[in-house]
C-alpha cells in the first residue's frame, strides 16, 4: 500500500483524501471528464454536509465509523434537491468509489458502504430509426455545398459505423483506409471499425470539395472557418434531417448509433460483435439491443396479427 503524501501544516484529512482519490481517479480509471467532474463534486458535497450532519472537523475516525443511516441522511438531503434516480445513482457511485480507494490506499475501512444501495433506475428504451430513414436522414443533409457534404458524411460515419458523435469529430484522416477506420473511444480505447463503401464515398465527397488543409492528425471535419466542427452543427442538420423526414423529436444523432446497433442484431449479427464495433466495455451495455429488438417483434406482432387485441 503506498505511504500517504505528507499533510501540510493547515490541510485538514478531508482535502487531503478528497485531492489523492481524486489524482488516482483521473490517472488509473478510465472516467470521462464529466464523470471526474462529477464525482469530485460528490464528494465535496459530502464532506460539507459531514461537517453540518456531526457539527465537527472530519476525521479518519469518523470516516470508517459512518453508519448506512449517514449515508442514507445525505442522500435524502441531496434527493430534497430534486435529482432524479440516475443522479442519485452517480452519487452513490461517487461514494463507493472513494471508499474503495480509501481502504485499498489508506488502509481507511467504512464497512457501512457495503451496504449502500442504490435507486432503481428505469433503463431508457433506444427508439431506432428504420433502415430507410436512417439512411435518409445522410440524403437530406447531402448537397452540393462542401458543408452538406460533410454533414452527410458524419450521419452517415454514426449510422453506417455506429460512431458517438465525438468519435466522429475526433477522427483524422489518418484513422481512414479503404476497408476500415481506427476509432478512438472512451477512456482512449481504440477499435478498427469496417468502413463500408457508401460511407467511403461520402467522406471521400467532403473531402475533394473542402477548402481546407485535412492534413493526417488533425481532424477530419471542419467548420466554415477550418477549425474543429462542432457538435452543435451535427444536431442542427439532424433536426432539420427530423423535419424533412417527419421523423419524431427522438430521433438524435446518438439515434443513429442505436439503429446501426438494432438493425445488426436483427440481421443476425452475434452480441460480442456488436459489443465490438460500439467500444462497449461491458457487453451489459449491448444487451440492451436484444431488449429492443424484442420489443420492435412486439410491435410487428400487435399490428399484424388478426388475434392481437
Amino acid at each position: 500500500m503506498p505511504d500517504a503524501p505528507p499533510l501540510a501544516p493547515s490541510e485538514k484529512i478531508a482535502t487531503a483524501l478528497a485531492r489523492d482519490w481524486y489524482a488516482a481517479l483521473e490517472h488509473n480509471e478510465r472516467r470521462s471528464p464529466h464523470t471526474l467532474r462529477a464525482y469530485q463534486a460528490t464528494i465535496a458535497r459530502f464532506f460539507v454536509f459531514l461537517q453540518m450532519h456531526f457539527g465537527a472537523e472530519i476525521s479518519a475516525n469518523m470516516l470508517g465509523a459512518l453508519r448506512v443511516t449517514d449515508f442514507r441522511a445525505y442522500l435524502a438531503h441531496r434527493r430534497a434537491e430534486a435529482l432524479s434516480n440516475r443522479s442519485m445513482a452517480r452519487e452513490v457511485a461517487a461514494l463507493r468509489s472513494f471508499f474503495r480507494w480509501a481502504k485499498r490506499a489508506r488502509g481507511l475501512d467504512c464497512p457501512a458502504i457495503r451496504t449502500l444501495t442504490a435507486p432503481r433506475i428505469q433503463r431508457r428504451m433506444p427508439r431506432p430509426l428504420a433502415p430507410t430513414e436512417a439512411m435518409g436522414v445522410a440524403e437530406v443533409a447531402e448537397d452540393a455545398r462542401w458543408q452538406d457534404l460533410r454533414d452527410a458524411a458524419v450521419l452517415l460515419l454514426l449510422y453506417g459505423a455506429g460512431l458517438r458523435i465525438s468519435e466522429a469529430l475526433t477522427l483524422t484522416p489518418g484513422a481512414l483506409s479503404q476497408e476500415t477506420l481506427r476509432v478512438t473511444g472512451k477512456g482512449g480505447k481504440v477499435r478498427q471499425v469496417p468502413l463500408l463503401p457508401r460511407v467511403l464515398h461520402a467522406i471521400n465527397a467532403y473531402r475533394e470539395t473542402c477548402p481546407h488543409d485535412l492534413t493526417t492528425d488533425a481532424p477530419l471535419f471542419r467548420g466554415a472557418r477550418g477549425g474543429p466542427l462542432s457538435a452543435g452543427i451535427v444536431r442542427k442538420t439532424m433536426r432539420r434531417a427530423r423535419v424533412a423526414l417527419g421523423l419524431p423529436a427522438s430521433a438524435t444523432p446518438h439515434t443513429l448509433r442505436h439503429s446501426f446497433a438494432t438493425h445488426l442484431l436483427a440481421r443476425g449479427a452475434d452480441l460480442r460483435a456488436i459489443q465490438e464495433l460500439l467500444g462497449h466495455a461491458s457487453l451489459s451495455s449491448t444487451q440492451i439491443y436484444t431488449e429492443v429488438d424484442a420489443a420492435q417483434l412486439l410491435d410487428i406482432y400487435r399490428n399484424a396479427h388478426p388475434r392481437a387485441e
